[in-house]
């Protein structure tokens, strides 16, 4: 994965983002010496949150297999959230 300085970015601008990205799918931006931002393309980006959201459905799948869920109201679900 490629880092940059904030103050590179300030010098150069978006061009050395787009410059890094054509090298590496997500690119580091360091403030101070320590990694504070990542940046990447859509592209990139849908991709990752399509896998999280494939996560999140085989996890609600296995739990439904497991019988791990609740079945209740919705101001039972409210009072038991809120507490």
């Amino acid at each position: 994965m490629n880092t940059i300085t904030a103050n590179q970015l300030k010098t150069r601008g978006v061009s050395i983002i787009q410059d890094n990205l054509l090298k590496d799918q997500e690119l580091v931006i360091t403030v101070r010496g320590k990694e504070k931002f990542v940046v990447m393309d859509m592209k990139h980006y849908n991709y990752l949150r399509e896998c999280e959201l494939d996560a999140a459905l085989h996890q609600a799948k296995a739990d439904y297999q497991s019988e791990n869920y609740i079945t209740e109201t919705v101001d039972a679900h409210i009072k038991r959230i809120k507490q």
